[in-house]
């Protein structure tokens, strides 16, 4: 079987589309399209249903997609360990974690790793779901609850707290609520769509209120960082972790006895990545960081 072609082959079946996969392989739509034809006519079996809204994998293509995955994920693992292998670490480190932790306390901290080690190509992927660590979609993660799969190593880290804040300008205007029944008097602002894990951080729309009807936020944002920005800016009062509030002076901690949301953060990487270099780099920095780190 054709290498060239099979690489081109799983290209297609992660992009879904030919002009897709050719913008990755810097190839045009035309060549991807011929080079596929040519391997289907080399093996006589269709491999895709070609539709207007896209390709769909035949029976026979999810069999060889799901071998060749196999094989391209062997091959990036053997050449993790070979760079792994040289005496200066090197090649590339994949990094995921939610949008809040990741833009709020890593981005902050990665230029001292990079100036440590120029060599690795360090790149950040941040997103509420979770990226799947055994088909390498990432090398490391930084997640906010303790995993459960069996193939994954993990080193917990720290733990995130959320705790109720208001801006001072917004409590000048609208007074300070004293109890969580103030609340139904104050304009409240929530995280839009939390992943289900994440539920309880929309806690002041549910906080006391016994007859089951939350309350109605104001604002809805689906990024952390941008809530903490509306509460700085007096749109209203909100649930925030202790990584995104920081030095924001604007911001009042309100209500400091009652008990908020909190999670265990958890660095985690999968099992055949445990002798390689660049993550026992990474994860040895970031326990250090998060020793650092006084909450």
């Amino acid at each position: 079987m054709d290498w060239d072609k099979l690489r081109i082959f799983h290209a297609v079946a992660d992009a879904g589309s030919f002009t897709h996969a050719g913008e990755e392989l810097a190839l045009s739509q035309s060549a991807v399209s011929r080079q596929i034809s040519a391997l289907e006519a080399d093996l006589k079996v269709p491999l895709f249903h070609r539709h207007a809204r896209g390709l769909i994998l035949t029976e026979q293509g999810e069999m060889l997609y799901r071998t060749a995955h196999d094989v391209f994920t062997r091959l990036a693992t053997a050449q993790t360990r070979l760079m792994d292998s040289r005496e200066k670490p090197s090649g590339d480190l994949k990094i995921t974690t939610t949008i809040g932790l990741g833009t709020s306390w890593l981005t902050p901290r990665i230029s001292e790793f990079i100036e440590l080690y120029p060599d690795i190509n360090t790149q950040i992927l941040l997103a509420d779901r979770e990226l799947d660590l055994s088909m390498r979609e990432a090398d490391v993660a930084i997640r906010l609850r303790q995993p459960t799969q069996p193939d994954l190593i993990q080193r917990r880290l720290f733990t995130v707290h959320y705790h109720i804040y208001a801006s001072t300008d917004y409590l000048k205007r609208n007074g300070v609520p004293q109890s969580i029944s103030d609340l139904d008097n104050h304009s409240i602002l929530s995280f839009g769509t939390p992943p289900p894990y994440l539920h309880t951080i929309n806690v002041l729309e549910t906080i006391g209120r016994e007859d089951g009807t939350p309350r109605q936020s104001v604002l809805k944002i689906n990024n952390v960082t941008g809530l903490a920005r509306a509460a700085q800016m007096g749109l209203g009062i909100a649930a925030l972790p202790d990584y995104v509030v920081g030095d924001r002076r604007a911001l009042v901690q309100l209500m400091r006895d009652e008990e908020m949301p909190h999670f265990d953060t958890y660095l985690v990487y999968p099992e055949e990545l445990r002798n390689s270099k660049r993550v026992a780099i990474f994860r040895d920095f970031v326990v250090a960081k998060a020793k650092e780190w006084s909450f």
